[in-house]
């Protein structure tokens, strides 16, 4: 796998191109892949501008000094029913269970692995103070029992898991609502236990009920509301509690699954990514390996450019070129910090809303008092923040604990940790400390910005010269205290956890991200929205792709079906010949 592709920081004014492709990650990777290499246009014709000196936009994957194994500091798995995600990496047809004997779509070649979840049996939870094993539910369910938990639910909920709440609400919303009983009834079960919910509805299925889905609780403040209008917080309060909806929140592990987002929007996500069947898959050489693959495909086309450290400040029509191309794109060379100009017929806007907001919001496109609908479309979504901090260790102490991999989950403000792996050479380990987000972001914030950095220490197979070039990496000396508290109060008086050797911290929330993924709003109409935004205004050859305007919101596979809709209907490609032609992208 080679992640050492040629990128350009530096600048050619006047350049002239076809489609300008702003943002080196998945979206406009894969847009710039697909265009050329189907021969729509030359190297030449096709041109990708970042601000930053990577690829990958919020894929990054690191080595920590010491250890031969990948660490991820932003995305980092991959669901294998993601067709388009799959297919790059795995090679066609996926029917085909033999990877050997399938097609490979990409030159680089790409090593898939199991995501590791580790064993319920092993890993932790720590809710309100109290400590219990991710299985406790379940053993107790096998003896006939409900697991009393410091959580004051309502009689009906007590005894079930975090996930199984979550599927019961689901289930009960979607059965209480007669135009879903009489149209899909058939593809939801409920047992043989009480705690048993099944959902087969495919992405279509879910994509035709989620704008009639409605609400049936006559009492409820929201009897006769389109689930779509309803916030996910709003809707779990009122069919399980506050105190429901706390455990749900806490135990889950994740603050941004229930946020107030769109509720029909949650529905299928939290039974597609938190059901007990689902298999999670990763790449050996580090799960950015799927942009740089996508980067050097692109980058093998003759006149192909990734210009790095390229800043767009805005685009324009009224100059001097524009009856040979339609937009003046400026750009900020960082090196330099100087402004140079560019031009081209199309501009795809591979950028989450962030990214988008810091462009010129007073030029012709953005301009929100003469469009004030793309203004409103670009805020559908609600920025999610998310910390991550991987920390280096000189050895695996949880392992004395019988834990191998997955995550511990608690309420404190750290939430998750994940058990990332071991260097088998040198016994040196490293854990994702803290996947905080959402409520938790003002308190890691307050931490993040202090100026007193960790200070690196030797290993072995680490030496002081190679931590030290990562100094400007590392978390700070208080929030390293910090996430140290928690770890050891999350894993009891069991084991005693040393101090880390390095640390590696990236806050997604810093510009131009602005975000770790996003979540539409309560009352976004998603269907009218998606399309939309792939051509925002049908005058222009203007577009805008990537996660966060996708119906797969914090996934690669939702960047990858936005960027492929909108190169068969405003480009004129065709379906590659690797992807299904039956695969559902969504509206």
């Amino acid at each position: 796998m080679n992640k050492n592709t040629p990128l350009n920081n530096g600048m050619n004014p006047g350049l002239k191109t076809e489609v300008a492709i702003i943002g080196a990650g998945t979206s406009g990777l894969y847009s710039a892949y697909r265009l050329t290499d189907v021969g729509k246009y030359t190297g030449e014709q096709v041109q990708i501008f970042d601000m930053s000196e990577r690829l990958g936009g919020r894929l990054e994957s690191v080595i920590l000094p010491g250890m031969n194994f990948w660490g991820e500091l932003g995305g980092m798995r991959y669901l294998t029913s993601q067709e388009i995600v799959t297919t790059l990496i795995e090679g066609y047809p996926l029917t085909e269970k033999d990877l050997s004997k399938r097609t490979p779509v990409l030159k680089d070649h790409m090593t898939p692995i199991p995501f590791p979840m580790g064993n319920a049996a092993d890993l932790l939870f720590y809710l309100r103070k109290e400590h219990f094993k991710q299985n406790a539910w379940n053993v107790a369910q096998d003896k006939g029992e409900k697991l009393i938990t410091r959580y004051y639910l309502n009689d009906d909920d007590i005894g079930f898991s975090s996930d199984q709440l979550f599927n019961k609400i689901i289930y009960d919303v979607l059965m209480a609502d007669p135009w879903f009983v009489t149209n899909y009834s058939s593809l939801v079960t409920k047992g043989p236990t009480a705690y048993d919910y099944g959902f087969k509805l495919t992405s279509e299925d879910w994509d035709k009920v989620k704008p009639n889905l409605t609400y049936h609780f006559p009492g409820s403040p929201y009897d006769g509301r389109k689930v779509n209008d309803l916030g996910f917080w709003n809707l779990i309060k009122d069919q399980v509690s506050q105190e429901g909806y706390n455990f749900v929140a806490n135990a889950g592990g994740y603050y941004s699954n229930t946020i107030n987002w769109n509720a029909a929007e949650a529905f299928p996500y939290m039974v597609g990514d938190f059901s007990a069947d689902v298999t999670y898959k990763t790449i050996e050489e580090g799960y950015d390996s799927i942009a740089y693959a996508l980067a050097n495909q692109y980058m093998g086309i003759p006149g192909a450019c990734i210009w790095s450290e390229n800043k767009l400040l805005t685009f324009s029509k009224g100059h001097e070129l524009r009856d040979q191309y339609r937009y003046e794109l400026t750009f900020l060379n960082i090196p330099t910090n100087q402004i140079w100009h560019a031009y081209a017929n199309h501009i795809i806007l591979g950028m989450p809303r962030k990214s988008l907001e810091l462009l010129d919001q007073q030029n012709f496109f953005f301009n929100s008092n003469e469009n004030t609908v793309l203004d409103r479309n670009i805020r559908s979504v609600i920025m999610e923040p998310a910390f991550k901090i991987l920390m280096g260790f000189r050895e695996p102490w949880w392992k004395k604990l019988g834990i191998d991999s997955g995550h511990s989950i608690t309420d404190l403000p750290m939430r998750q940790c994940y058990y990332f792996g071991t260097d088998p050479n040198n016994n040196n380990s490293m854990l994702l400390g803290s996947y905080g987000d959402m409520e938790t972001e003002t308190f890691w914030k307050a931490l993040s910005d202090d100026t007193v950095l960790f200070k690196v220490s030797a290993a072995e197979s680490a030496s002081l010269v190679e931590l030290k070039a990562l100094e400007r990496e590392q978390a700070t000396q208080l929030m390293v205290n910090e996430i140290m508290n928690q770890l050891r109060e999350l894993h009891g008086a069991e084991v005693e956890i040393p101090e880390p050797y390095v640390t590696y911290f990236r806050d997604w929330s810093d510009d131009p991200f602005g975000a770790g993924y996003h979540a539409w709003k309560a009352g976004a109409a998603v269907w009218n929205v998606m399309p939309y935004m792939r051509k925002p205004d049908a005058d222009e050859e203007i577009h805008v792709v990537g996660e966060a305007y996708s119906d797969q919101q914090g996934w690669v596979e939702g960047a990858f079906c936005e960027a492929e809709k909108m190169l068969e209907e405003h480009f004129g490609l065709t379906r590659p010949t690797w992807l299904s032609p039956d695969y559902y992208m969504g509206w």
